[in-house]
Protein backbone atom coordinates (compact mmCIF):
# COMPACT_ATOMS: atom_id res chain seq x y z
CA UNK A 1 0.00 0.00 0.00
CA UNK A 2 1.43 3.40 -0.73
CA UNK A 3 1.17 5.91 1.62
CA UNK A 4 2.21 9.77 2.48
CA UNK A 5 4.61 10.69 4.81
CA UNK A 6 2.13 12.29 7.19
CA UNK A 7 1.88 10.96 11.14
CA UNK A 8 -2.33 11.37 12.23
CA UNK A 9 -1.39 12.17 15.85
CA UNK A 10 -4.78 11.53 18.76
CA UNK A 11 -5.30 11.13 21.63
CA UNK A 12 -7.56 8.62 23.77
CA UNK A 13 -8.69 8.03 27.09
CA UNK A 14 -11.10 6.48 28.98
CA UNK A 15 -14.36 8.37 28.81
CA UNK A 16 -14.17 8.24 25.18
CA UNK A 17 -17.30 6.21 23.51
CA UNK A 18 -16.20 2.94 21.34
CA UNK A 19 -18.55 4.06 18.65
CA UNK A 20 -17.05 7.51 18.17
CA UNK A 21 -14.07 6.08 18.27
CA UNK A 22 -14.86 3.24 15.31
CA UNK A 23 -15.97 5.90 13.31
CA UNK A 24 -13.05 8.51 13.54
CA UNK A 25 -10.85 5.59 12.78
CA UNK A 26 -12.53 4.35 10.01
CA UNK A 27 -12.84 7.83 8.63
CA UNK A 28 -8.83 7.39 8.27
CA UNK A 29 -8.30 4.01 6.66
CA UNK A 30 -10.67 5.00 3.37
CA UNK A 31 -8.89 8.04 3.34
CA UNK A 32 -7.67 8.84 -0.78
CA UNK A 33 -3.81 8.61 0.21
CA UNK A 34 -3.63 6.79 3.27
CA UNK A 35 -1.00 8.41 6.38
CA UNK A 36 2.08 6.38 6.53
CA UNK A 37 1.47 6.86 10.28
CA UNK A 38 -1.44 6.60 12.91
CA UNK A 39 -0.44 7.53 16.27
CA UNK A 40 -2.60 6.74 18.67
CA UNK A 41 -1.46 8.09 22.54
CA UNK A 42 -3.52 6.28 24.93
CA UNK A 43 -3.90 8.67 28.05
CA UNK A 44 -3.77 6.15 31.13
CA UNK A 45 -5.63 2.58 31.21
CA UNK A 46 -8.73 2.57 28.72
CA UNK A 47 -11.82 0.22 28.99
CA UNK A 48 -11.82 -3.23 27.94
CA UNK A 49 -14.31 -1.82 24.30
CA UNK A 50 -11.67 0.46 23.84
CA UNK A 51 -8.90 -1.81 23.95
CA UNK A 52 -10.41 -4.35 21.87
CA UNK A 53 -11.32 -1.91 19.00
CA UNK A 54 -7.71 -0.87 19.58
CA UNK A 55 -6.26 -4.48 19.44
CA UNK A 56 -8.37 -4.88 15.86
CA UNK A 57 -7.09 -2.17 14.29
CA UNK A 58 -3.69 -3.03 15.50
CA UNK A 59 -3.39 -6.45 13.85
CA UNK A 60 -5.39 -4.74 10.97
CA UNK A 61 -3.12 -2.08 10.60
CA UNK A 62 0.28 -3.63 11.49
CA UNK A 63 3.61 -1.19 11.70
CA UNK A 64 0.46 1.85 10.42
CA UNK A 65 -0.55 2.01 13.61
CA UNK A 66 1.56 3.24 16.44
CA UNK A 67 0.43 2.98 20.25
CA UNK A 68 1.78 5.31 22.92
CA UNK A 69 0.90 4.48 26.26
CA UNK A 70 0.95 5.79 29.36
CA UNK A 71 0.29 4.87 32.85
CA UNK A 72 -1.69 7.61 34.34
CA UNK A 73 -3.83 10.35 32.59
CA UNK A 74 -1.63 13.76 31.70
CA UNK A 75 -3.92 15.54 30.09
CA UNK A 76 -4.71 16.54 26.39
CA UNK A 77 -1.60 19.13 26.60
CA UNK A 78 0.76 16.31 28.05
CA UNK A 79 -0.30 13.52 25.96
CA UNK A 80 -0.24 15.58 22.65
CA UNK A 81 3.28 16.37 23.23
CA UNK A 82 4.60 12.99 24.15
CA UNK A 83 2.63 12.15 20.58
CA UNK A 84 4.56 14.57 18.75
CA UNK A 85 7.62 13.89 19.74
CA UNK A 86 7.17 10.06 19.07
CA UNK A 87 5.85 10.69 15.66
CA UNK A 88 8.15 9.13 12.82
CA UNK A 89 7.35 12.28 9.60
CA UNK A 90 7.82 15.72 9.55
CA UNK A 91 4.48 16.17 9.01
CA UNK A 92 1.26 15.52 11.78
CA UNK A 93 -2.38 15.72 10.89
CA UNK A 94 -4.13 16.31 14.16
CA UNK A 95 -8.02 14.33 14.57
CA UNK A 96 -10.07 13.74 17.30
CA UNK A 97 -11.24 9.89 18.28
CA UNK A 98 -14.82 11.06 18.20
CA UNK A 99 -14.53 12.83 14.71
CA UNK A 100 -15.06 12.06 11.09
CA UNK A 101 -12.64 12.96 8.34
CA UNK A 102 -13.71 13.64 4.84
CA UNK A 103 -12.14 11.55 2.22
CA UNK A 104 -9.97 13.85 0.67
CA UNK A 105 -8.48 15.48 3.70
CA UNK A 106 -5.14 14.34 4.14
CA UNK A 107 -4.89 14.90 0.44
CA UNK A 108 -5.81 18.00 -0.28
CA UNK A 109 -3.53 19.58 2.81
CA UNK A 110 -0.48 17.61 2.23
CA UNK A 111 -0.20 18.98 -1.30
CA UNK A 112 -0.80 22.51 0.26
CA UNK A 113 2.35 22.07 1.57
CA UNK A 114 3.99 20.27 -1.25
CA UNK A 115 3.00 23.38 -3.51
CA UNK A 116 4.16 25.96 -0.10
CA UNK A 117 7.52 25.56 1.42
CA UNK A 118 7.22 28.20 3.97
CA UNK A 119 3.57 26.72 5.30
CA UNK A 120 4.30 25.36 8.70
CA UNK A 121 0.52 24.59 9.74
CA UNK A 122 -2.90 24.49 7.68
CA UNK A 123 -6.52 24.11 8.89
CA UNK A 124 -10.04 24.51 7.70
CA UNK A 125 -13.50 24.42 8.25
CA UNK A 126 -15.84 22.38 10.19
CA UNK A 127 -19.65 21.05 10.00
CA UNK A 128 -20.70 20.38 13.44
CA UNK A 129 -22.54 17.83 14.35
CA UNK A 130 -24.67 15.78 16.74
CA UNK A 131 -25.28 11.97 16.63
CA UNK A 132 -25.05 11.25 13.13
CA UNK A 133 -23.09 13.69 10.63
CA UNK A 134 -26.61 13.98 8.60
CA UNK A 135 -27.60 15.78 11.87
CA UNK A 136 -26.00 19.48 10.95
CA UNK A 137 -25.63 21.96 13.77
CA UNK A 138 -23.79 24.32 12.11
CA UNK A 139 -20.23 25.59 9.86
CA UNK A 140 -17.33 27.01 11.60
CA UNK A 141 -15.76 29.26 9.17
CA UNK A 142 -11.95 30.22 10.39
CA UNK A 143 -9.92 33.00 8.92
CA UNK A 144 -8.26 31.71 5.50
CA UNK A 145 -4.99 34.17 4.90
CA UNK A 146 -1.76 34.07 7.20
CA UNK A 147 -2.57 38.39 7.97
CA UNK A 148 -6.56 37.36 8.72
CA UNK A 149 -5.34 34.36 11.04
CA UNK A 150 -2.87 36.64 12.91
CA UNK A 151 -5.86 38.85 13.24
CA UNK A 152 -8.17 36.49 14.63
CA UNK A 153 -5.82 35.20 16.94
CA UNK A 154 -5.96 38.19 18.96
CA UNK A 155 -9.66 37.29 20.18
CA UNK A 156 -10.17 34.07 19.07
CA UNK A 157 -8.99 30.62 18.16
CA UNK A 158 -8.19 30.56 14.24
CA UNK A 159 -7.77 27.34 13.70
CA UNK A 160 -10.09 24.17 14.13
CA UNK A 161 -7.48 22.08 16.18
CA UNK A 162 -9.12 18.63 14.69
CA UNK A 163 -8.19 19.86 11.30
CA UNK A 164 -4.66 21.01 11.17
CA UNK A 165 -1.64 19.59 9.47
CA UNK A 166 1.70 21.13 10.71
CA UNK A 167 5.30 20.67 10.66
CA UNK A 168 6.67 18.71 13.63
CA UNK A 169 9.88 21.01 13.39
CA UNK A 170 8.08 24.25 13.88
CA UNK A 171 5.88 22.75 16.78
CA UNK A 172 8.57 21.53 18.73
CA UNK A 173 10.38 24.87 17.97
CA UNK A 174 8.13 26.85 19.75
CA UNK A 175 7.81 24.52 22.66
CA UNK A 176 5.42 21.74 21.72
CA UNK A 177 2.00 21.43 23.48
CA UNK A 178 1.92 22.68 26.77
CA UNK A 179 -0.58 21.77 29.57
CA UNK A 180 -3.06 24.58 29.55
CA UNK A 181 -6.92 23.21 29.86
CA UNK A 182 -9.17 23.33 27.37
CA UNK A 183 -6.79 25.91 25.36
CA UNK A 184 -3.54 23.60 24.86
CA UNK A 185 -3.86 24.25 20.84
CA UNK A 186 -4.78 27.85 21.23
CA UNK A 187 -1.90 28.48 23.37
CA UNK A 188 0.05 26.55 20.46
CA UNK A 189 -1.04 28.64 17.68
CA UNK A 190 -0.06 31.73 18.91
CA UNK A 191 3.37 30.63 19.92
CA UNK A 192 3.73 29.87 16.54
CA UNK A 193 2.23 33.13 14.76
CA UNK A 194 4.48 35.27 17.07
CA UNK A 195 7.54 33.61 15.44
CA UNK A 196 6.04 34.36 12.03
CA UNK A 197 5.55 30.87 10.91
CA UNK A 198 3.06 30.50 8.02
CA UNK A 199 -0.54 29.50 8.49
CA UNK A 200 -3.24 29.07 6.59
CA UNK A 201 -7.13 27.74 6.14
CA UNK A 202 -8.85 25.63 3.52
CA UNK A 203 -12.19 27.36 2.87
CA UNK A 204 -13.62 23.89 2.53
CA UNK A 205 -14.90 21.40 4.86
CA UNK A 206 -12.37 18.90 5.85
CA UNK A 207 -13.90 17.35 8.90
CA UNK A 208 -16.96 16.62 10.70
CA UNK A 209 -16.56 17.48 14.67
CA UNK A 210 -18.84 15.85 16.86
CA UNK A 211 -20.57 18.37 19.36
CA UNK A 212 -23.69 19.20 21.05
CA UNK A 213 -25.30 19.98 24.87
CA UNK A 214 -22.51 17.77 26.27
CA UNK A 215 -19.85 19.95 24.70
CA UNK A 216 -21.83 23.49 25.66
CA UNK A 217 -21.95 22.16 28.98
CA UNK A 218 -18.40 21.82 29.42
CA UNK A 219 -18.45 25.27 28.79
CA UNK A 220 -19.86 26.56 31.31
CA UNK A 221 -19.86 27.26 34.92
CA UNK A 222 -17.01 28.13 37.20
CA UNK A 223 -15.00 25.38 36.56
CA UNK A 224 -14.78 26.69 33.34
CA UNK A 225 -14.38 30.41 33.85
CA UNK A 226 -12.22 30.41 36.27
CA UNK A 227 -9.34 28.51 34.25
CA UNK A 228 -10.15 29.76 31.20
CA UNK A 229 -9.63 33.49 32.48
CA UNK A 230 -5.50 32.31 33.40
CA UNK A 231 -5.62 30.76 30.04
CA UNK A 232 -6.71 33.47 27.84
CA UNK A 233 -4.20 35.91 29.96
CA UNK A 234 -1.08 33.54 29.59
CA UNK A 235 -2.46 33.16 25.93
CA UNK A 236 -2.21 37.16 25.58
CA UNK A 237 0.98 37.38 26.92
CA UNK A 238 2.42 34.92 24.06
CA UNK A 239 0.55 36.44 21.71
CA UNK A 240 -0.07 39.14 19.18
CA UNK A 241 -3.29 41.10 20.87
CA UNK A 242 -2.88 44.01 23.31
CA UNK A 243 -4.75 44.74 26.13
CA UNK A 244 -7.86 46.05 24.70
CA UNK A 245 -7.94 42.21 23.36
CA UNK A 246 -8.04 40.85 26.32
CA UNK A 247 -10.86 42.65 28.20
CA UNK A 248 -12.67 41.84 25.26
CA UNK A 249 -12.34 38.42 25.25
CA UNK A 250 -12.30 37.97 29.24
CA UNK A 251 -15.44 39.66 29.14
CA UNK A 252 -17.05 37.99 26.59
CA UNK A 253 -16.13 34.98 28.29
CA UNK A 254 -17.33 35.64 31.76
CA UNK A 255 -20.52 36.24 30.65
CA UNK A 256 -20.71 32.77 27.94
CA UNK A 257 -19.56 30.80 31.23
CA UNK A 258 -22.48 32.10 33.73
CA UNK A 259 -25.08 31.73 30.72
CA UNK A 260 -27.28 28.88 31.25
CA UNK A 261 -26.31 26.11 28.91
CA UNK A 262 -29.23 26.44 26.64
CA UNK A 263 -28.91 29.99 25.96
CA UNK A 264 -24.84 29.15 25.72
CA UNK A 265 -25.45 26.43 22.71
CA UNK A 266 -27.78 28.94 20.79
CA UNK A 267 -25.33 31.80 20.92
CA UNK A 268 -22.37 28.77 19.80
CA UNK A 269 -24.78 27.97 16.82
CA UNK A 270 -25.63 31.04 15.80
CA UNK A 271 -22.88 33.72 16.35
CA UNK A 272 -19.78 32.16 17.09
CA UNK A 273 -20.61 29.99 14.10
CA UNK A 274 -21.43 30.33 10.52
Amino acid sequence: METIPVSVLMSIYSKEKPEYFHQAMESIIKQTQQPDEILLVEDGPLTLELTTIIQEYQAKLGRQLTIVALEENQGLGTALAIGVKRCRNQLIARMDTDDVMVEQRLQKQYEAFLKNEELAIIGSNIIEFEGSIENILARKNMPQSNEEIKQFSKKRNPFNHMTVMYKKAAVEAVGNYQPLKGFEDYYLWVRLLKQNYLGLNMSEVLVYARTGVDMYARRGGLAYLLPGLKARWIIYQEGLGKINDFLFVSLAHTVISLMPNKVRGSIYQKQLRK
